[in-house]
């Protein structure tokens, strides 16, 4: 599906990170600068933000006061608002509800067209459940969802959630990336670049929210008890930490962290290893119908998948047999089970084989489709 946008309508996306790791608002970047829209992503800048690459599209990110809690989103939001009301633009694209009240005050003012982004269940994430900043959130959330028109989210699970709260026919986009890009990205030559020894196995965990009950801490443990090298690659604040336990563990020669690295740099990263995990807790609603972007750019790096018994998760690895379920996030279990499927040659090797079909359906090519459709109805 291919569509044409002559006369160049503006769209001003938002979100409220510092562009430089987030995939899929790139991607959603990219595709409508593709379709001949004129694209302003806005998002901050944090001290230690990396520098962005040239893009085909235009950037901006504002530095602000507070980078963390409840007055760093009262500033955002304000800030956004205000940048909203003075910019031309046709059509508003908000990422998540964090900038959803900024871009809906903005159309109510000025018109235009609004698009809803819905990466999570953002009022069920954990640093809200249980405090009084969910019930903000949840007060935005009901007062703006039901006039929305156009609305996507990323998996089933939490399309069905909302369709049922708010009785809105909400569109599945999920997180996948774009086939075969990441061959041009640089990788290094070899895993001893990275200080990897070539005759084990390597274990990757990647993200930019490596976080409580994301399974990371879980995963450590388990290294006391597993033959292979655990890379981790991204940020968190469970990260510091990790090198913590790591010493006191003695595992500094079998845990390696990177550090964050760019979006167009991490698959050089990711083509190292030989199988990807993702292990979010079954510990809040927002966790229990995750589906992590990573799952599918492990695929893309030919990497089965270790993953959480999570119900998104666990259809997606058992549709394509490209990887295994854990049980649960005891460490001594957990340790068991993937020397069990390592050390398993045949059905490794299988599970191998089989992530090429998964690699071949899970891309962008064939989900962006969505975004098409919706964005058609904005042009002339």
């Amino acid at each position: 599906m291919s569509y044409f946008c002559k006369v160049g309508k503006k769209v001003i996306v938002s979100v409220i990170n510092d562009l430089s790791s987030d995939q899929r608002v790139n991607r959603t970047c990219g595709t409508l600068t593709d379709l001949g829209f004129e694209v302003l992503l806005v998002g901050r800048r944090l001290k230690k933000s990396l520098p962005l690459k040239p893009r085909t599209y235009q950037t901006h990110r504002m530095k602000l006061v507070f980078e963390k809690g409840a007055l760093f989103y009262a500033e955002y939001n304000i800030r956004l608002f205000l940048f909203l009301l003075f910019k031309k633009f046709q059509i508003l694209h908000s990422n998540d509800l964090d900038t959803l009240l900024a871009s809906r005050l903005v159309q109510k003012i000025k018109g235009g067209e609004l698009v809803y982004d819905s990466h999570e269940y953002f009022t069920e994430v954990p640093e809200l459940v249980g405090r009084k900043a969910q019930k903000v959130w949840l007060f935005i959330e009901r007062l703006i969802f039901p006039k929305l028109k156009h609305v996507f989210t990323v998996n089933e699970s939490i399309s069905n959630i909302y369709n049922k709260l708010y009785d809105k026919d909400v569109k599945i986009m999920r997180n996948v990336p774009i086939s075969n890009k990441f061959k041009s990205s640089a990788a290094p030559k070899s895993k001893s670049d990275l200080g990897l020894p070539s005759d084990k196995k390597v274990i990757l965990l990647q993200g930019a929210g490596i976080n409580v009950d994301r399974g990371a801490e879980e995963m450590v443990e388990a290294m006391q008890w597993i033959d292979a090298v655990f890379l981790i690659v991204g940020t968190g604040d469970v990260i510091e930490p990790l090198k913590k336990r790591v010493l006191e563990l003695k595992l500094s020669e079998k845990v390696i962290f990177t550090g964050r690295v760019p979006f167009e740099e991490l698959i050089g990263f990711t083509q190292l290893a030989d199988v990807g995990v993702t292990l979010d807790k079954d510990t809040n609603l927002n966790y229990r119908y995750s589906l992590p972007n990573k799952l599918f750019d492990y695929f893309q790096a030919d990497l089965p998948v270790i993953g959480s018994n999570l119900i998104e998760v666990r259809k997606i690895i058992d549709a394509y047999g490209a990887g295994i379920i854990l049980s649960n996030n005891v460490p001594e279990e957990m340790a068991r089970e993937i020397n069990t499927y390592i050390e398993d040659e045949v059905l490794f090797s299988q599970s191998v084989q089989n992530v090429a079909k998964a690699k071949l359906d899970l891309v962008w090519e064939n989900e962006k489709g969505i975004l098409e459709t919706c964005y058609q109805k904005f042009i002339d």
